[in-house]
């Protein structure tokens, strides 16, 4: 199975941003973000970085500003790792997903205890 080249790329740029963030960055708002993944456009030039803030559903304000202001500090270290003719440009945005996965568990265990209470 073939995969295109900006899945690759995706992929990569994922892994060495995850390693970028908690190693590299000194802002210790960002120290609870993890990258959930990316999309990138297939010229690569525009990445859309996923992530989520550790333990939380929402996302506050802090840490969206703490990614923007490192945006430039981390398109320059992914620059250094990554061999492109170009670094794509990056856009954070806050991955919803499990916030809405978390709901859903609440939800079923919610059901699963009203179950438990009509059996006994």
């Amino acid at each position: 199975m073939s995969f295109k080249r900006a899945d690759r790329v995706a992929e990569l740029i994922r892994a060495d941003m995850s390693e970028i963030i908690s190693k590299e960055v000194k802002d210790p708002r960002l120290h609870s973000v993890t990258i959930t993944s990316v999309k990138i456009s297939d010229d690569l030039r525009n990445a859309k970085i996923y992530f989520v803030e550790m333990g939380k559903d929402e996302c506050s304000d802090e840490i969206k500003a703490g990614l923007a202001q490192a945006a430039g500090f981390i398109r320059r270290e992914l620059g250094k790792k990554l061999q492109l003719r170009f670094v794509p440009e990056l856009m954070f945005i806050h991955d919803t997903s499990f916030g809405y996965g978390n709901r859903i568990e609440k939800l079923l265990a919610q059901i699963a205890g009203q179950e438990n209470k009509n059996d006994q």
